[in-house]
């Protein structure tokens, strides 16, 4: 069978040291021709730390949409991309909030936005908690980390104060499977 849509040719068009963007010229199954433009970035880890009825969001400045905004602890390691998820949950959960997890109880993995990118995200249920020290990197300098009531969570989704997607189909995902 054919598929839905053969790429014809490909060229990198931007690159740092956390994305690659292509441009890929594509032939559909109907024989029309066309371009995909897609950003390349490496899987990232998303952790709903739980405890007591509370979960641990930090909050930052998000330059590209110039604001301020809560979310579950999450990241990336664009310099070694093949570490495996649990590992990364781990050091990140450690990194933004301080938190060592004694339970990481992978969820799922879920596409960021794969209309134009590759990047996925995998999500882990933290719990056992027990508080350490955090350690930011430069970029996550401002960062700012409290627990909230699950209730209040909820709150600040529906009233728009949470707008990172991954944050909202993690906490969805876990409700659907009955562990929030």
């Amino acid at each position: 069978m054919k598929p839905d849509i053969e790429t014809s040719a490909t060229r990198i068009v931007y690159e740092n040291r956390w994305m690659r963007v292509r441009e890929d010229s594509i032939i559909r199954r109907d024989g029309s021709h066309g371009i995909y433009g897609v950003v390349e970035k490496s899987d990232f880890a998303v952790i709903v730390p739980v405890e007591n009825g509370t979960i641990h969001l930090v909050e930052q400045y998000r330059y590209p949409v110039q604001g301020r905004y809560w979310e579950l602890p999450q990241g990336s390691w664009e310099q070694s991309p093949d570490t495996d998820p649990l590992d990364l949950a781990r050091a990140e959960l450690r990194e933004e909030t301080g938190l060592n997890a004694r339970s990481m109880l992978h969820i799922g993995h879920l596409f960021e936005c794969y209309g134009y990118s590759t990047q996925g995200y995998h999500i882990y249920l933290a719990q056992g908690l027990e508080a350490g020290d955090a350690d930011r990197e430069r970029e996550e300098q401002d960062m700012i980390s409290r627990a909230f009531p699950i209730a209040e969570v909820d709150a600040m989704i529906l009233q728009g104060a949470i707008k990172d997607s991954a944050t909202v189909a993690a906490i969805g995902l876990l409700r659907l499977k009955g562990l929030l």
